[in-house]
Parts: C-alpha cells; sequence; structure tokens
C-alpha cells in the first residue's frame, strides 16, 4: 500500500480537479484518479455557459452556490492564468433568452420576475430592441430577456488550466487509472483500490459524474447518477454569428470569438452511449437557423456529445457518505457541473477541512427529501 495521502479524489473532471486544486491551495496533500485522461467527460463536451451573479444574497440552496461558482470564476480565470500562463477563455459576452409561444413566455415572464428578485440584471427587449442588440435573432420572437452578465468559458482551455494549476502545486494525478473500490476498516474509509493496486488515505470524495453511482456501489451507497447525454454541433459560422449566448430553454448557440457558434443541447437517457448521431445534428441544426436565419448557410465543422451526470431531483450530491467516515461525494451536477466547480470545490473544501462551509450543504446529501421547485438556470 502506497504511502497516505491526505484526500483522493476519484474523477479528474471539472469538478474532481476544482476540488484538488482548492485543496491543495490549502496545503492538503492531494491525488486524483480517472479512468481516462482528465476533464475528457461531459467537463470537456459543455458549451461553458456560466449564469449571471446576483445583487441580492440568493435563499434557494442551490442559487446559493451558483452565485458564489459564477463569482468565483471570475476570480479563478485571473489566477489560473496567472499560475499556469494559460487562458480559460472566460468573458462576460451576455445573453439573451428568448420564446416563440404562449407557454414559453410565460414561462419567460416568470423567470424574468425571479431574476429581478434576485437582484439578476434582466431586462425585457421589443422587437426593436432585439433587432439592435441582436440583428441575427429571427423576427418571429414573441419575447425576449437579457442578461448582461451573462458569462462563458472555454471548456477545453479551462479543464488544461487546472491540470497545470494542480501539477505546479504538487497534486499527484493518475489518469487512466480507475479506482474500483474503497477498503472500509471499523467503519472507516482505510484505502482506494486501483488496478496498480491500493493507495492509503484520510478522505476520499467521489467526483466521478455518470460513473460515480457505480463506484459507490462497491460499499453498498445507493446513489443514483444516471447519464444523460447531451450532443453538441458547431458551426463554422463567420460573420453570420449572434454575439452573445442566445438560450431558448435547455437549447443554445454559442458563439466564439473566431466565428463559430456551438449549438446544443439534448438531452438523452440512453445508457452511456456517447456516439454522435444524424438525427440530433439535423435537430440542433434547424434549432440554430430557427433562432438566427442566417446560420442556415453556416456549415457543421464537426459533433460530439457527452454524458452529464443526473441526479434523483436535478441537485447535485454533495457532503459525507452516510456510515462511512471519511467517504464523501461531490457528483450529480447535471447540466451544471462546470459552472458549479469553483463554488462546490470551495464548500467541499471547508468540510474537508473543519471549516463551516460556505454555502450550508444539507440541501445536497445523500439522504435529502427530493426537491421539488425548478431552478433559476438550465446550464
Amino acid at each position: 500500500m502506497s504511502k497516505l495521502a491526505d484526500v483522493v479524489v476519484v474523477g479528474g473532471g471539472a469538478i474532481g480537479l476544482s476540488l484538488a486544486y482548492e485543496l491543495a491551495r490549502r496545503g492538503v496533500k492531494v491525488k486524483v484518479f480517472d479512468v481516462g485522461p482528465f476533464g475528457r467527460g461531459s467537463s470537456w463536451a459543455g458549451a461553458g455557459i456560466l449564469a449571471p451573479w446576483c445583487a441580492r444574497p440568493p435563499h434557494d440552496p442551490l442559487e446559493a452556490l451558483r452565485d458564489l461558482s459564477v463569482r468565483l470564476h471570475v476570480q479563478w480565470a485571473e489566477e489560473l492564468r496567472e499560475r499556469t500562463g494559460i487562458d480559460t477563455g472566460y468573458c462576460r459576452s451576455g445573453g439573451v433568452e428568448v420564446a416563440f409561444t404562449e407557454s414559453e413566455v410565460a414561462e419567460l415572464v416568470r423567470l424574468h420576475a425571479l431574476w429581478g428578485n434576485a437582484g439578476i440584471a434582466c431586462e425585457n427587449l421589443t422587437a426593436a430592441d432585439r433587432l439592435h442588440l441582436e440583428p441575427a435573432l429571427s423576427q418571429e420572437l414573441a419575447a425576449a430577456v437579457f442578461l448582461p452578465d451573462k458569462a462563458q468559458l472555454r471548456n477545453p482551455w479551462h479543464i488544461r488550466a487546472l491540470v497545470a494549476a494542480n501539477q505546479a502545486l504538487g497534486v499527484q494525478l493518475f489518469p487512466e487509472c480507475p479506482v474500483e473500490s474503497f477498503e472500509v476498516q471499523a467503519g472507516r474509509l482505510a484505502a482506494v483500490r486501483t488496478q496498480v493496486g491500493a493507495f492509503a488515505c484520510g478522505q476520499a470524495v467521489v467526483c466521478a459524474g455518470a460513473w460515480s453511482e457505480k463506484i459507490l456501489e462497491s460499499v453498498g451507497v445507493p446513489i443514483s447518477t444516471p447519464p444523460v447525454k447531451g450532443q453538441i454541433v458547431l458551426l463554422n459560422a463567420g460573420g453570420l454569428a449572434p454575439h452573445r449566448i442566445i438560450e431558448h430553454g435547455s437549447l443554445y448557440l454559442v458563439p466564439r470569438a473566431d466565428g463559430r457558434v456551438l449549438v446544443g443541447s439534448t438531452e438523452e437517457h440512453v445508457g452511456f452511449d456517447t456516439r454522435p448521431t444524424l438525427a440530433a445534428r439535423t435537430d440542433l441544426q434547424a434549432e440554430a437557423i430557427r433562432l438566427c436565419p442566417a446560420l442556415e448557410d453556416a456549415p457543421v465543422e464537426t459533433a460530439w456529445a457527452g454524458l452529464r451526470p443526473g441526479s434523483m431531483d436535478t441537485l447535485p450530491y454533495i457532503g459525507a457518505v452516510p456510515g462511512y467516515r471519511g467517504l464523501h461525494v461531490a457528483t450529480g451536477h447535471f447540466r451544471a457541473g462546470l459552472q458549479l466547480s469553483p463554488g462546490t470545490a470551495v464548500v467541499m473544501a471547508d468540510l474537508l477541512t473543519g471549516r463551516t462551509p460556505a454555502v450550508p450543504t444539507g440541501p445536497f446529501g445523500v439522504e435529502r427529501t427530493p426537491r421539488v421547485e425548478p431552478p433559476l438556470f438550465r446550464s
């Protein structure tokens, strides 16, 4: 058995790498294991949309975690660039939420009121406003709301920066080395077991996304993290692209500075299948053209898919695993893993180092009563 690590992180996506980074900054010795290359799951596949921040402290625990995260993203983008020289692509591009039908308008009106109550900057757009702000938008829209503080980053750049920062801080990284089970002695975690042997540890955190459920089965922990497939297409739009993030329910356009546009995303319950499909590509192209008709002339450059980790109620699981001292989880973030990653890292690091968490974790517990309230943001 190898020498003791203070904390073992199981899973090297945005959540796991962010947690390792935060712990290492606090002087904790960390090892990170992943089944494949770091960050190549849902963290790599996402669009990098970040919600706007709230002017008033949120009362809802998920929104408090989201607000903490989006504020940290601003700080971390600068810190990671200073530590590694890698630009994460963070920018406050702004966003427009749109509606076509009466029911969609009603939902947008409801959300606009909630955003206003939370102190989120938002503005109803008239048809003339839309034409001035985003001339590429469809003239068939029934309503639109502008969110000037919505931001984005480049997922692969952010992951590369986190890997480099962890290496610089002395975190031991084990890509393509999956944790297969846990060794428990008298109700306390003693080690994680991998294909290359056992690694003793004082604490471990499962951050393995959709694979968390299977990993925790080894100690009889009933946690649900079903994989939800999301497909994205990349259009080479050139000067046809909108300037801001456009969101229509769970679908979106994310323009990049190089003239390309991400179009996503599906929600498919098809197990662990990550193959892009022609049907999804066709549907996403049609959505892009519906939102911005000029994109009809934008060719598809590539397409890909990732697996988001679901949960029983769309809230993540963050906290201790009941019955196993030293074993914890930070998983089940569904569509918002990268968005919520720095806040999750800080909250989880607080728990592991004996501090009062920046956001209460009770609502995210493994044995919680399922949440029923819809979130303010889907992505």
